[in-house]
C-alpha cells in the first residue's frame, strides 16, 4: 500500500477477502482459492484486509475485533471495509475503513482485558478504531459509463434522493441504540455487584485479621507462642473482575449509533429544506 493512510477501491490494486468470522479450514480453503484465481487472471493478489457488510451500523462486536487483530498482527497495514447497503439505498454512499490503535494492539497481544489493564493503556471506546480515509478510484470507461447512464436516467428516479419516508430506518436505528444501551446497563450492574463483593471482602479480611492480633495478645499476655503465620491470599480468594472489552465494545457501537442517527437526521433536516422550497417554488 503506497500511502497507508488512504484505502483505495481498486480492483487492480488491492485484494480483500469476504469474512465469514472464523478461521475454519473451509474459509481459509476458500481464501486462497480466492487469491489464486486473482493471480491467474493478472490481478494483484496482495490481501491488505477483509471486508463485511453490516445493517444500520451494527458492525462493532467481538467478532470484528479478534478478525481485525488477526489480520493486522500478521498484515501491518490491514484494514476492513464496512459497507452498509441499508443507509446507501437512503442515498448517502456508507463505506467505510478501519484500522485497530496501536494501543488496542497491545492490549489484545496481551490479552489483559481487566479494568487495570484497560486503565493503564488508557483504552476507551474513542481510541480503539481508527478510521482511515477512503478514495474510490474508476477507470475512464467505468466514468463514462455512469455519465451515460446518469443522462438516461428518468426524472422520477433522479427525485428518488428527496424521498423524506425514512420513519421506519430511524426507528429501527433507535431500537438498536436502546437494546446496546440496556446491554451496557447489565454490564454496569456486573461491575457494581463485583466493587460491593470487593468491598465485603476487604472487609472481612480486616476483621479477621484484627482478631488474629487480639488472640496473639491474648495469648502473648498467657505466656503462650503466637498463632502461626498463614497465608491470607489463600483464604481469601479475590472475586474474578468481569471482562472490560465487551463493555468498551458496547460504549463504541452506541457512541456509532448515535454517530449514524446525527447524520442521518441531519440529511433529512436537508431534505426536508430542500423539498419545502421546491414545494413553494411549485406554488
Amino acid at each position: 500500500m503506497a500511502d497507508k493512510s488512504v484505502a483505495s477501491m481498486d480492483a487492480q490494486e488491492y485484494a480483500l477477502t469476504r469474512s465469514s468470522f472464523s478461521d475454519t479450514p473451509l474459509a481459509v480453503q476458500y481464501q486462497m482459492e480466492m487469491m489464486r484465481s486473482l493471480r491467474h487472471v493478472n490481478i494483484d493478489h496482495l490481501h491488505v484486509g477483509w471486508y463485511q457488510s453490516t445493517y444500520y451500523g451494527s458492525f462493532v462486536s467481538r467478532a470484528l475485533l479478534d478478525s481485525q487483530f488477526s489480520y493486522q498482527h500478521a498484515i501491518e497495514e490491514s484494514v476492513v471495509l464496512v459497507y452498509d447497503p441499508i443507509k446507501t439505498a437512503q442515498g448517502s454512499l456508507s463505506l467505510k475503513a478501519y484500522r485497530l490503535t496501536p494501543k488496542l494492539m497491545e492490549i489484545c497481544k496481551e490479552k489483559d482485558f481487566t479494568p487495570e489493564g484497560l486503565k493503564k493503556a488508557s483504552i476507551g471506546f474513542e481510541n480503539m478504531f481508527e478510521e482511515v480515509p477512503i478514495v474510490i478510484k474508476n477507470s475512464h470507461l467505468i466514468n463514462v459509463l455512469m455519465w451515460e447512464m446518469e443522462q438516461k436516467s428518468a426524472v422520477s428516479d433522479k427525485q428518488e434522493l428527496l424521498n423524506l419516508s425514512s420513519s421506519n430506518h430511524l426507528e429501527k436505528s433507535l431500537q438498536l441504540l436502546m437494546d446496546r444501551v440496556d446491554d451496557m446497563s447489565q454490564d454496569i450492574v456486573k461491575y457494581n455487584t463485583f466493587s460491593r463483593n470487593v468491598s465485603k471482602q476487604q472487609q472481612q479480611k480486616h476483621q479477621y485479621v484484627q482478631r488474629r492480633q487480639q488472640e496473639n495478645t491474648q495469648r502473648q499476655t498467657r505466656g503462650e507462642p503466637p498463632l502461626p503465620e498463614e497465608d491470607i491470599s489463600k483464604m481469601f480468594k479475590p472475586p474474578q473482575p468481569p471482562p472490560r472489552m465487551d463493555t468498551l465494545l458496547i460504549a463504541g457501537q452506541i457512541n456509532t449509533y448515535c454517530q449514524h442517527i446525527k447524520e442521518f437526521t441531519s440529511q433529512n433536516l436537508g431534505k426536508m429544506f430542500m423539498a419545502e422550497a421546491l414545494q413553494g417554488h411549485n406554488v
